[in-house]
């Protein structure tokens, strides 16, 4: 790992123990071994450092989405998809997302940094809600849109279908969070959740 991302990953890891303001570039410099001048030829300030914690979050996502074969942030590229998909293969990437989320120790890290700092600084209270809110209810309203259009899913109001399908998700990963034992109930519970969503939306061709 080049200096570089040496940066990002110790900042990510104090931000995450001690909170975004507790933390400061004299420390993260320590952390990877280097003078704060020499931190400041990569960075010039530690808001530069979280917004590239941000960039590199949503890049390994993007990785993540590609292996499971979506893009996870086109809709429209990814309504082609979901089109012709089994049951089977909708709980493989459903699972897949989640277990990422859960246990990618990256992204973990980086919803710890959120939920505490959201608290206390309005900003990260609305990236928080951008990330786990905003985004993921527009991208889901969006695609079932699609396929109710498609005649994949039945004529319903979109905006009741997503947050029926997502608030389940966003609720196990968060009680996963706060009891890492219970990761195999909360996993049961989802595989439910998609096959019982999906017969109830199934489509009308």
């Amino acid at each position: 790992m080049d200096t570089k991302h040496r940066i990002i990953d110790e900042s990510l890891t104090l931000f995450s123990q001690k909170g975004y303001a507790n933390v400061y570039v004299g420390e993260i410099a320590d952390r990877v071994g280097i003078k704060a001048p020499s931190l400041y030829k990569h960075f010039k300030n530690k808001q530069a450092i979280f917004d590239a914690i941000i960039d590199e979050m949503n890049r390994r996502y993007e990785e993540q989405a590609g292996a499971l074969d979506i893009s996870g942030i086109n809709p429209v590229e990814d309504a082609s998809v979901y089109r012709n998909i089994s049951e089977d293969k909708l709980v493989e990437i459903g699972t897949g997302l989640f277990l990422y989320f859960l246990h990618d120790d990256y992204t973990s890290r980086f919803r710890k940094i959120l939920t505490i700092e959201q608290f206390h600084n309005k900003e990260f209270a609305n990236i928080y809600s951008s990330q786990y809110m905003d985004g993921p209810i527009a991208y889901q309203k969006m695609l079932f849109q699609l396929m109710v259009t498609n005649g994949v899913f039945k004529e319903e109001d979109v905006d009741m279908m997503t947050l029926q399908f997502y608030s389940p998700i966003y609720m196990l990963l968060t009680l996963c969070d706060r009891e890492p034992a219970r990761e195999a109930e909360a996993l049961e519970l989802l595989k439910k959740h998609i096959r019982q969503f999906s017969k109830i939306y199934g489509g009308t061709h």
